[in-house]
C-alpha cells in the first residue's frame, strides 16, 4: 500500500478549475487502479494555509528545539514526509503558481525533516518518492519564446529535487486562453496524457 498526498491549490469554485478537471480525473482513475492505496486530499484554501508566523520561526526552523508532530505547521511537514506519492494541482498564475502553495512549501521545507545540512551541503530526506504536477496555463510556456517566463513548475521541480524527489512529472494543459484554440480539446488531451500514467505512478 502506498500513501498518496493530493495537494490542491486553486481559489476557483468547484467545477471551475481547468487544472482540477485534469487532476481530479487522474485521481479517480488512480483510485480504481490502486484500490489498496490511501489517498489524502489537502485543499490548501480549505486548510487556510497562512504565511510562517514570526513568533514560531525558531521552533520550526531549528532542529535542536524539539519538534511536535501535531504542531499546526509541522503536522504538514510530517504528512508530506510520510507520503510515498505526491500529486500537486496548481494553475499557472502570474508566471508562477498561487501564493498559498508557496506558503505551504515553506511549511514543509524544514531542516532536519525533509532535508538536512551536512559538511558537504544540503541533502534531501525525501528520496524514493514520486511527484506529479498538474497545471493549466493560458499561454504556451513549455517552449520558446516564453518557456523562460515559466517559474512555477520549474520552482516545484527544483525544490522537490532539493528535498530528494527526482521522479517528477508534469502534465500541462496550455494555450487555453490563446484566441482560436479549442479549450475543451486541450483539456481532454491533458486528461488522456494523465490517464496514460495511472498504472506507472
Amino acid at each position: 500500500m502506498s500513501k498518496v498526498l493530493y495537494i490542491k491549490a486553486n481559489a476557483k469554485p468547484e467545477g471551475k478549475s481547468r487544472t482540477f478537471k485534469v487532476s481530479d480525473n487522474f485521481v479517480e482513475k488512480y483510485k480504481k487502479a490502486h484500490p489498496e492505496d490511501e489517498i489524502t486530499t489537502l485543499n490548501l484554501y480549505k486548510e487556510n494555509i497562512d504565511f510562517l508566523p514570526m513568533g514560531e520561526l525558531d521552533l520550526i526552523l531549528r532542529p535542536d528545539m524539539g519538534r511536535d508532530r501535531n504542531h499546526p505547521i509541522l503536522k504538514y511537514t510530517y504528512q508530506f514526509l510520510e507520503a510515498d506519492k505526491i500529486i500537486i494541482a496548481a494553475p499557472f498564475w502570474n508566471l508562477g503558481f498561487p501564493a498559498i502553495l508557496k506558503a505551504y512549501l515553506d511549511y514543509i521545507t524544514i531542516n532536519g525533516i525533509t532535508f538536512k545540512y551536512t559538511e558537504e551541503g544540503p541533502v534531501g530526506l525525501c528520496s524514493g518518492k514520486k511527484a506529479i504536477h498538474f497545471v493549466a496555463r493560458g499561454g504556451n510556456y513549455s517552449t520558446e519564446p516564453y518557456s523562460s517566463f515559466e517559474m512555477g513548475d520549474r520552482y516545484l521541480r527544483t525544490l522537490l529535487g532539493f528535498m530528494g524527489i527526482q521522479d517528477f512529472t508534469t502534465i500541462a494543459a496550455e494555450g487555453l486562453d490563446v484566441v482560436g484554440n479549442d479549450e475543451n480539446a486541450i483539456v481532454n488531451d491533458a486528461i488522456q496524457r494523465a490517464e496514460a500514467l495511472v498504472d506507472k505512478f
